[in-house]
């Protein structure tokens, strides 16, 4: 029992959630101590305060075993880089291209950089081209993010993956019976 209930009554309620009512604080110390539970507030700026019969420690474990499910479940997005040339050979585009689909499927989101040189500075619509050639063969398997834009003597790109849809699993007769 946290010893912040200053209230001389406190509204209780069960551990299945039903009311009991408004007792007196030693009444309702003494129920929680005859059922093996601890008497906890849930709501001290209530008029009663309302204070909850539970296992205290089981709720604990029961919100830690949540959290830990919950990371588990969290899905965290890492962020490859794939580097191409404007002067890329159509069999290395495609080694590109696959690789990138690669990490979208796995989804991760997809950094895509074009490096210029020399007089390819002065044709960044190459680069564009390219890029926009590698967003339209990966559109079934990612969206872009941030479309193509020059920084420096380089061109970016970011793919992200599509959304995952959960798909209800369904168990076959077998392993029901099994």
């Amino acid at each position: 029992m946290n010893g912040a209930i200053r209230a001389k009554e406190v509204r209780v309620v069960a551990p299945d959630g039903e009311q009991i009512g408004i007792k007196k604080l030693n009444e309702a110390l003494w129920l929680a101590e005859q059922l093996d539970l601890d008497l906890v507030e849930v709501a001290p700026k209530a008029k009663p305060p309302v204070c909850r019969l539970m296992d205290y420690g089981r709720y604990k474990y029961e919100q830690s075993v949540k959290q830990r499910e919950a990371r588990r479940n969290q899905t965290r997005t890492t962020i490859k880089e794939l580097r191409m040339r404007v002067r890329i050979g159509d069999h290395d585009f495609d080694i590109t291209r696959r690789k990138a689909q690669e990490f979208l499927e796995g989804y991760d989101k997809v950094k895509v950089t074009i490096r210029f040189r020399g007089r390819e500075n002065e044709r960044p619509s190459f680069g564009k081209d390219l890029m926009e050639r590698l967003a339209t063969d990966l559109a079934e398997f990612g969206t872009v993010e941030q479309p193509p834009k020059v920084e420096g003597g380089s061109m970016t790109m970011v793919l992200s993956p599509m959304r995952r849809t959960k798909t209800p699993v369904v168990k076959s007769e077998e392993q029901k019976d099994g």
